[in-house]
């Protein structure tokens, strides 16, 4: 495990929560690249890992300082309070430019993928028939994912307890995108946007002692719906760290053939020219959330003509590419130093 004693170092960590937290929220977009390409992948499923039986002895025992250090609680807390803040600055600010300037985000995004793409390959060794067969699998479930048509939102608490299982798919598997996985499911909007901004309201709420707000019926709602939510992704987080570690022990090679595959096909997920479809009713009228936000329902893709947009298109194209490249250089400098 790492050691986070000086300030760049802490500060650094949460700059890298910040990004894991900033791409799990955009659907298409996996938290788990983040943290393969920055290199602290490994120690992300090895520190949920250690939430099991010795673990929980040492929380239930009183033992708090044992457990803090057995979970690798600093690399944890620090990278978690970079995830938060994120949710409640950095992709407030994403969802903005995703609004004003969607063609040049989905650009980047695209880029960046692409970018993973070649590091992942590049640094993949184990070329054989068996590692091949499971890359062409991964980009087959790639390219099907980007052909689902989402489903309704639906608030049931055991729904969305599931729902929170998924989402934090993105965090343990790169190119699994879990609020992709949540868009399909028909709760995007309902989970990553309505209940976390209650969260926020409530905050706001408190620190201005406006209580009557705070108990309102539809706030209460989207609060219990947001801590079922985070229930399921903390089981999710947990449990699936248990599985990706044995997988990841014993079958190494193709599960990252796996991912590899699943990774290049999910650029077809973030493919930047494509025409949102937005949700209707039986008279034609466009449906809006609770919130008065027009709900997603699935993108159109096209071809484009060769204009000066597509042009600065694919200049993000090569800026995403470009900044994920750079993250690889400068993770190989600091494993070298």
């Amino acid at each position: 495990m790492s050691n986070y004693s000086t300030i760049s170092s802490k500060l650094t960590l949460i700059l890298k929560g910040i990004a894991m937290g900033t791409a799990n929220k955009v659907p298409g977009v996996s938290g788990g690249i983040v943290a393969f390409v920055m290199g602290f992948y490994e120690e992300f499923i090895a520190s949920l890992q250690k939430f099991n039986r010795p673990g929980f002895k040492l929380l239930f025992s009183g033992q708090f300082s044992a457990f803090y250090t057995h979970t690798n609680g600093q690399f944890l807390s620090l990278l978690f309070l970079g995830m938060i803040i994120s949710y409640f600055s950095v992709s407030k600010v994403l969802d903005f430019l995703i609004v004003k300037y969607e063609l040049f985000v989905w650009s980047v995004f695209f880029g960046m993928i692409i970018g993973s793409v070649l590091y992942i390959f590049n640094d993949f060794k184990t070329w054989n028939w068996k590692t091949i067969g499971m890359i062409t699998l991964g980009m087959l479930m790639g390219v099907g994912l980007s052909f689902l048509t989402p489903a309704t939102e639906n608030d049931n608490l055991w729904f969305v307890f599931f729902c929170g299982i998924i989402s934090i798919t993105g965090m343990t598997l790169p190119g699994f995108s879990g609020s992709f996985i949540l868009m399909l499911l028909g709760n995007y909007v309902l989970l990553l946007v309505d209940a976390v901004n209650a969260l926020f309201d409530t905050i706001v709420w408190i620190s201005t002692g406006d209580f009557d707000s705070v108990k309102n019926e539809q706030n209460t709602k989207m609060l219990k719906i947001l801590a079922v939510f985070t229930l399921g992704s903390v089981t999710g987080l947990v449990s699936l760290s248990h599985l990706l570690n044995h997988v990841l022990k014993h079958f190494k090679a193709i599960t990252l053939a796996l991912i590899m595959g699943f990774i290049t096909g999910s650029l077809g997920v973030v493919w930047p020219w494509k025409h949102t479809l937005h949700k209707t009713n039986a008279n034609g009228g466009v449906v809006l959330d609770s919130s008065g936000k027009k709900i997603i329902e699935n993108y159109q893709r096209y071809f484009p003509d060769f204009t000066s947009e597509t042009l600065y298109a694919l200049l993000f194209i090569a800026l995403g590419i470009g900044i994920v490249l750079g993250l690889e250089w400068y993770g190989n400098q600091n494993r070298k130093a």
